[in-house]
């Protein structure tokens, strides 16, 4: 009986595993006829849907490629666990731009470009709110479909511009509650900052405007206690956004709501936080960079952030069994 190597959600190769294995996990939803797949001994991948003696098991599940996989209520997430090596999540960004450089550009520089026109024209008086409100609704699908792009291309499926665009017919409501509701919440955690911060510059007012030299002449001890509840008041934020930074993956790759998603992304994120904040860190220190190479440098480290924090999603929810 012939064994097969797959190449897992993470670009990893597993196996070799049996072809009744292989077809229980198409009746589980692991594989679809987009995984990439070889007869052990074969010299070259290719798509499972182009192997005739599976194709019964994809025809008694009818499955449909172009819907999120569902993650399902069998799976128990305290019983996964992961590691996470935050190098290889810059390493396999960097690998995945680099072979796919014009889809990943392209669609990383739309969604700049709509979000920095609509941010702009955010601020033009009177008309500005309408447009913050605008930015605010498209900003979670436009993220989702961008997600969506660098996993479908990660995973060797088919991908193009167009389908950064695709949390708008896939998710739209789902996504743009999963952007707005972590921001929400993280919001709240700043409610003590703000309060000190009115309370300090209230006295330093006058005729409704801050008065510069009452600014200059404000004590130390109001400076340090200012200091002091941003940093407080920050803890908790950088916390809970890590935690729920998979949130949008989770709500367009698996087909959850964002409630669900956002306790998946903070379960799971929880079992190892500091390693998936090392790689947020790490991801905003190549995006400084960009920023620090005549700003144009950062339309190129944006992508490959993008791409491994999506390695690191795949790392992390993954459901295939260690090699």
């Amino acid at each position: 009986m012939a064994n097969y190597i797959i190449i897992g959600g993470d670009q990893k190769e597993y196996g070799p595993i049996t072809a009744d294995d292989m077809r229980q996990w198409i009746a589980e939803g692991r594989l679809n006829e987009h995984s990439q797949i070889k007869a052990e001994g074969a010299a070259e991948f290719r798509p499972l849907g182009t192997f005739p003696e599976f194709a019964a098991a994809f025809s008694a599940g009818d499955s449909t490629p172009d819907a999120p996989s569902s993650y399902t209520s069998a799976t128990d997430l305290s019983q996964l666990d992961y590691e996470l090596d935050m190098g290889s999540c810059i390493t396999h960004g960097w690998e995945l731009v680099k072979n796919n450089f014009g889809l990943l550009f392209v669609v990383t520089l739309v969604v700049m470009l709509i979000e920095g026109a609509i941010g702009g024209l955010g601020s033009i008086p009177m008309i500005g709110p309408v447009f913050t409100i605008a930015n605010l609704i498209i900003a979670g699908p436009l993220m989702g479909g961008l997600y969506y792009v660098i996993l479908q291309t990660g995973r060797g499926e088919s991908a193009e511009v167009g389908d950064v665009f695709a949390g708008f017919r896939k998710a739209f409501a789902q996504l743009f509650l999963g952007h707005l509701v972590p921001a929400l919440l993280a919001g709240l955690c700043l409610i003590p900052f703000v309060i000190v911060f009115v309370m300090t510059l209230m006295p330093l007012m006058v005729n409704g405007k801050l008065d510069p030299d009452q600014v200059r002449a404000m004590s130390g001890l109001s400076v340090a206690i200012l200091a002091a509840t941003a940093v407080i008041c920050a803890i908790p934020v950088i916390y809970l956004k890590t935690c729920w930074a998979f949130t949008l993956p989770l709500v367009i790759d698996k087909g959850m709501d964002f409630w669900t998603a956002m306790g998946a992304s903070r379960k799971m994120v929880s079992k190892h936080w500091w390693r998936v904040f090392g790689v947020m860190v790490l991801i905003g220190l190549l995006n400084i960079a960009g920023f620090c190479a005549c700003c144009v440098g950062v339309l190129f480290t944006m992508p490959i952030g993008f791409a491994a924090l999506m390695f690191a999603y795949e790392t992390i929810f993954s459901e295939e069994p260690p090699a």
